[in-house]
């Protein structure tokens, strides 16, 4: 699955864990950088480090469209992850904030429009997660605030065909691991974050 990272810091590169990135250096790289993590031969991720990580990441962000976008990692009382699976791959359910929302009530909305859960309490923000992606021949990066929130499991799960969404279930530990190896890489720090709460 796609899901290649770029890093933008003003720090070398450590070892090891860049192991397969392309180190760039130099802001006037940026669209170079770009166009290797969306290559088809790309590599495992780039590390571009800059002296100005401010003007780094505004050139960066004028590259595309912003989107901002909220989501929940919905827990239940048995401990177990609400997830969502879209055009055969494993999600968390999330949305485009509109226009005059706040964004943690767009979260909330998100995930009772998306699976029909009704009996929602946030707890508060959990983490962020940025991701790319082309629509309409134009590039866009979503900024998703993701919040925890506990749900029952005594509501009935009902997935938003009209968003795609073919199924919508409690995880326990095992179904999250199974979700991990078919899901997005932009989630995987996500579910980490909710992982180390439990």
């Amino acid at each position: 699955m796609a899901g290649r990272p770029l890093v933008i810091t003003s720090m070398p590169p450590d070892e090891g864990w860049t192991e397969g990135h392309q180190h760039l250096r130099g802001v006037e790289r940026i669209d170079e950088a770009i166009a290797l993590i969306t290559s088809a031969r790309a590599p495992q991720g780039v590390h571009l480090q800059v002296d100005d990580l401010v003007s780094a990441w505004d050139l960066f962000c004028r590259r595309f469209v912003l989107v901002q976008a909220a989501g929940g990692t919905v827990m239940d009382e048995k401990g177990r992850l609400l997830a969502i699976r879209r055009l055969g791959v494993w999600d968390l359910p999330k949305g485009k904030v509109d226009r005059d929302e706040a964004i943690d009530a767009a979260a909330v909305r998100e995930v009772r429009e998306e699976c029909g859960v009704q009996h929602l309490r946030l707890v508060r923000h959990l983490t962020t997660s940025w991701h790319t992606y082309d629509r309409k021949g134009r590039a866009h990066l979503k900024c998703t605030e993701w919040y925890l929130m506990l749900g029952s499991s005594a509501d009935a799960l009902q997935p938003q065909l009209e968003e795609d969404i073919e199924e919508v279930a409690w995880l326990d530990a095992a179904g999250v691991a199974r979700m991990k190896a078919d899901t997005y890489p932009s989630l995987l720090p996500v579910i980490a974050a909710w992982e180390a709460l439990r």
